[in-house]
C-alpha cells in the first residue's frame, strides 16, 4: 500500500472535480482533513465504509487508510498537517497542544460534524478559505492561518463533543468531567494528583481512584498514565523531538524519570521505540 508524506507543516490541496477516484487505498503519515465540496459516494476508512455527501468532513489520522468509490462527480479539498505545525511559534502552544490532544486520541471515523448549524459554518470557512487560496490579498497567509485555525477549532469541539457523549453514556457526570479535567492538565502533573483532585470535584482523597475505576473500569492513575502515555508515543512516531525535550513538556523530573514510567508500561525505552 502507497503512502503519503507531507513536507511542511501544512498544506492546502483542491482537486479538480472528478468522475473516477484516480487513486487506490493508501495510507497517510499525517493528520487530514477531507471535505467534500461536492458529490456523493463512499469512503473506506481501514476497512470501515461511510457514505459521504457534499459539506461531509472527514478526519484521517497519521496510519489510517482510505479510498474513495464516486457516485456522482466528487470534488475534494484537503487540508493536511503534520506534527509540525502543532509546534508551531505562530500559535500559541497551549491551543496547540490542546487540539494535537484531542486528534491524536480521537476514535471514530465518519463525518466529524452532526449538527446542521456546525455544518454551514464549516462550509462557510471553506469557502473564505478557498477565496483566500485563490487571490493573492495583502496579509493572505495569515488570514489563511486563521481560518485552518478556526476550522481545526470546531472538528476539536465537535469531536470532544462525540468523545463525551460516549462517556456520558457509560459514566456519570462527575467522572465524566473528572476525564475532562485529566485531558486539560495532562502536561501538568501537580494538577492530576489524587489529592488535588479529590478537592476539586468534593470526593474523599482515599476514594477517589476507586470510585473511578467503578465509573470507567480503570483506576485514576493507570488512566492518566494510559493517556499519557499515548501522547508521549505520537511524539516519538511523529516529530523530531528529543527525548529530554518530550520529558519536560509532560512534567518529568528528567529524561531518566521518562525512560523509567515508559519501560514500565511498555517494556522498552522511548529510544527503542522511536526506532522500531
Amino acid at each position: 500500500m502507497k503512502q503519503d508524506y507531507l513536507q511542511k507543516p501544512f498544506e492546502l490541496v483542491l482537486k479538480e472535480p472528478m468522475n473516477v477516484c484516480p487513486r487506490g487505498e493508501h495510507s497517510v503519515s499525517f493528520f487530514e482533513l477531507v471535505y467534500i465540496v461536492c458529490g456523493k459516494g463512499t469512503q473506506d476508512i481501514n476497512g470501515n465504509q461511510f457514505s459521504y455527501r457534499e459539506g461531509n468532513l472527514f478526519l484521517l489520522a497519521p496510519e489510517d487508510s482510505h479510498s474513495f468509490t464516486f457516485e456522482t462527480e466528487t470534488q475534494l479539498f484537503f487540508i493536511r498537517f503534520n506534527k509540525v505545525f502543532f509546534h508551531s511559534h505562530q500559535i500559541t502552544t497551549t491551543f496547540l497542544q490542546r487540539l494535537e490532544q484531542t486528534f491524536s486520541t480521537h476514535t471514530f471515523q465518519g463525518a466529524i460534524i452532526k449538527d446542521e448549524q456546525e455544518e454551514r459554518i464549516i462550509k462557510n470557512l471553506m469557502e473564505s478559505l478557498l477565496m483566500e487560496m485563490n487571490h493573492e490579498n495583502f496579509y493572505a497567509n495569515e488570514v489563511i492561518q486563521l481560518l485552518v485555525q478556526s476550522i481545526l477549532t470546531i472538528v476539536a469541539r465537535n469531536i470532544m463533543h462525540e468523545t463525551f457523549v460516549s462517556i456520558d453514556e457509560k459514566t456519570d457526570n462527575k467522572a465524566a468531567n473528572i476525564i475532562q479535567y485529566v485531558h486539560g492538565n495532562i502536561y501538568d502533573p501537580e494538577k492530576l494528583t489524587a489529592e488535588n483532585i479529590s478537592i476539586i470535584f468534593g470526593i474523599s482523597k482515599t476514594y477517589v481512584g476507586r470510585y473511578f475505576k467503578n465509573q470507567t473500569d480503570k483506576t485514576l492513575h493507570e488512566y492518566i498514565a494510559q493517556y499519557k502515555m499515548g501522547l508521549i508515543e505520537n511524539r516519538l512516531k511523529y516529530s523530531d523531538m528529543r527525548i529530554n525535550e518530550i520529558a519536560n513538556e509532560f512534567g518529568f523530573t528528567d529524561k531518566s524519570h521518562l525512560n523509567r514510567f515508559f519501560k514500565k508500561l511498555k517494556g522498552i525505552s522511548p529510544s527503542a521505540f522511536r526506532n522500531k
